[in-house]
């Protein structure tokens, strides 16, 4: 049976109002590229492909594209596997001259020897798919290290075994939409197959190529996220490279001593790069590191925004080709092809103290109030439309997608890190005010304190301590005045949470939360009690005695929980196991994107970077330090006074209660902001602290102005 999509109209239905003639173009173009793959690498010629026949990192030769480049940047029509770091193509040369070889069991041997291995296994693989035995390419273990780049060549030379649709996740949400259970474990070759036998046996489809198919999903039913990181990317120092990036149609950035980012297959890989190249860096590495693998990872139909300075915005673009490297440019070799919309073009009303970098991450309320500034409609080519009030951000959503497949989820992280705030935006979310989730700091606390205050009771909110019992949370006998007057009598009264089920089972078309605040600070299996087990979603309905009234009682459907947890207090493996096995665990960390920003020359986001750096190196972890503590309203600080503030009432009491008794220990991570000898912080006013915060810990960036 086929299924809708957020309630939208279903596939078959789609499928009728498909316009498959809007297709005939790329499909021809496809092809034709089809064509020069199989003519420049033969079947019959891959039993002897030399290595550098096939690898990425070789030197070009003109007319002598390896194989993966032809097939990651040289096929688009076919299906797209670009994105991502070079391991997908198992075996690749780095720019630094080493080679990088995925399978384990293979990295003990030189190239060309792993490459006769590997090279094997894409023949049998081959002669497999030709002899209609398609379930033989399982048993291939190499194969399985490059599983998007072996489905796309077997999609490519066997066109009629397989659709253009090369990614797991997105084959598992395709399977799903037709009606189809997507097997655990599978290959992505197999879901492919699983995928094309349902569009098979749909008369929807009856007549349709791969290409048409591959299409109409992707079209119709995008399963990407639809709300992704919109990012603010400055064109250049003072936006100076602008013109050239607005004539060509891209967006570059800097860094070009790092090579092809592709290459990397990990922020920790890549920081380490750029801590060889760039060593005075004082924690801006890490960040830019994350930055840039973000950039590389862009997807065809995000949108990035082009600013000059830190109040000026030149444009806003939708990408419309995965990341490159190009070497043939004189500077700023990293490459992302972006359609411009230069009706955005405005000054903003106030400085964004966080775009004096490279890179800025854009709220959906702040690029909503960019688009509304808009200077004129929408240009033919039509940047991504305006992020509507209603659509959620990315971290409410997974909050949401965990509570819908676990029931109850907790987010855990060191404090600071706006544990409490992300649950109060999913239950807004719950609750049917998603325009509220990301609302400026005013309207937002109206929508929340609405919703607990004054709201019809769908989402409840309790802190839980170490006094708080069964009695609280299910029933008890509690205390109160006689009927007479005279003395006290025990009544039999609900806790919060058998009212809010009861509430629940009354209203099954409504979705109910508790959020439950601090939950590590009580006795989770005494305030549980026996319904530890109904929390379960298998066992949701399923009556049972309460041992103290003796009625029945059971978890309807439609209950939710979100607890928040402090790692600060106690650590995810002091909890009950029988507590942690019935919760999905989100981690909330310290975002130094969320500080971007500068307060005279100390780098807000580096700071917080670098400070928690030297946190989990003296401490932990669960110790760091939190960006909230680094907000005012929503936006970073930016005040010598407010810096100071912020240091001195919640970052330094908070690391002083955790070296309680370690002097040397605040000294080692606090550096000079700590007296040696008597192990206390040193007094200065506000702008002498900023300056020694930026000594101390942000000593040159190489992230350059935006």
């Amino acid at each position: 049976m086929m299924t809708s999509v957020d309630g939208g109209m279903d596939p078959t239905t789609a499928a009728a109002g498909f316009d498959r003639t809007e297709t005939a173009e790329k499909a021809r173009r496809a092809e034709a590229e089809r064509q020069q793959v199989i003519t420049e690498f033969p079947l019959e010629d891959w039993p002897k492909l030399p290595l550098e026949r096939y690898a990425l990192g070789q030197d070009q030769v003109p007319g002598r594209v390896p194989y993966c480049r032809l097939l990651e940047f040289g096929t688009p029509h076919l299906g797209s596997i670009r994105g991502g770091g070079a391991a997908k193509h198992i075996i690749f040369r780095h720019h630094s001259g080493q080679w990088r070889i995925s399978p384990p069991s293979l990295r003990e041997t030189g190239p060309h020897e792993a490459w006769e291995q590997l090279r094997d296994q894409f023949v049998r693989a081959f002669e497999a798919v030709g002899n209609k035995d398609v379930d033989a390419v399982d048993g291939l273990g190499l194969l399985r290290y490059g599983p998007a780049l072996v489905t796309k060549s077997l999609a490519t030379y066997f066109p009629e075994e397989f659709l253009p649709v090369y990614s797991g996740t997105h084959l598992r949400g395709f399977i799903r939409l037709l009606g189809g259970t997507p097997e655990g474990g599978a290959q992505t070759w197999q879901l492919n197959r699983h995928l094309l036998h349902l569009v098979s046996r749909t008369p929807a489809f009856e007549g349709w190529s791969g290409q048409e198919v591959m299409r109409f999903l992707y079209q119709e039913f995008d399963p990407r996220p639809r709300q992704r990181t919109i990012w603010k990317i400055a064109p250049g120092e003072r936006g100076r490279l602008w013109e050239e990036c607005l004539a060509g149609g891209f967006i570059c950035v800097g860094w070009d001593e790092l090579g092809d980012l592709g290459e990397y297959g990990s922020d920790t890989e890549l920081r380490r790069a750029m801590d060889g190249l760039w060593p005075k860096s004082s924690g801006g590495n890490s960040r830019a590191a994350r930055n840039l693998l973000a950039f590389r990872d862009l997807e065809v139909g995000d949108t990035v925004v082009a600013n000059r300075g830190t109040s000026e915005i030149l444009g806003v673009g939708t990408v419309r080709e995965a990341y490159r490297f190009d070497p043939d440019r004189a500077e700023f070799r990293h490459v992302l092809p972006v359609e411009w919309d230069t009706s955005y073009a405005q000054t903003l009303p106030r400085p964004q103290h966080g775009w004096r970098s490279t890179f800025a991450r854009i709220s959906p309320t702040q690029f909503d109030q960019i688009s509304r500034a808009r200077s004129g409609p929408a240009s033919a080519s039509n940047a991504r439309p305006a992020v509507g009030e209603a659509e959620l951000t990315e971290d409410v959503r997974q909050v949401l997608d965990a509570l819908e497949r676990k029931k109850q989820v907790i987010l855990y992280g060191p404090p600071g890190t706006g544990k409490t705030r992300l649950a109060l935006g999913a239950a807004l979310a719950v609750a049917g005010r998603p325009e509220a989730v990301d609302a400026p700091p005013e309207e937002r606390h109206r929508a929340v304190r609405l919703l607990l205050g004054d709201g019809d009771g769908v989402v409840r909110m309790v802190t839980f301590h170490p006094s708080y019992g069964y009695e609280d949370f299910v029933e008890g006998f509690k205390p109160g005045a006689s009927s007479q007057g005279q003395g006290l009598t025990l009544t039999l009264t609900d806790g919060l949470f058998h009212e809010l089920c009861t509430a629940a089972a009354e209203h099954p078309d409504r979705t109910f939360l508790l959020i439950v605040d601090e939950i590590n600070r009580g006795d989770l299996p005494r305030i549980f009690g026996e319904l530890i087990t109904l929390l379960e979603p298998d066992k949701r309905g399923v009556p049972l005695k309460l041992p103290i009234s003796k009625r029945m009682f059971s978890v309807p459907e439609n209950i939710r929980i979100i607890g928040t947890m402090n790692t600060a207090d106690r650590s995810i493996s002091h909890l009950d196991a029988a507590v942690r096995r019935r919760f999905a665990f989100l981690p909330v960390e310290p975002d130094p994107e969320a500080v971007s920003g500068t307060v005279g020359p100390l780098n807000l986001a580096s700071f917080i970077e670098s400070l928690n750096t030297r946190v989990t190196r003296h401490l932990d972890a669960d110790h760091r330090i939190g960006h909230a503590y680094l907000l005012r309203d929503g936006e970073p600080i930016s005040t010598e006074e407010d810096l100071a503030a912020a240091f001195h009432h919640d970052v330094l009491p908070l690391l002083e209660d955790y070296c309680l008794g370690r002097p040397e220990l605040l000294h080692r991570i606090l550096g000079s902001l700590i007296d040696e000898e008597t192990g206390s912080p040193s007094l200065m006013p506000p702008q002498d602290l900023v300056t020694a915060l930026a000594a101390e810990f942000t000593a040159s960036s190489s992230d350059g102005d935006g």
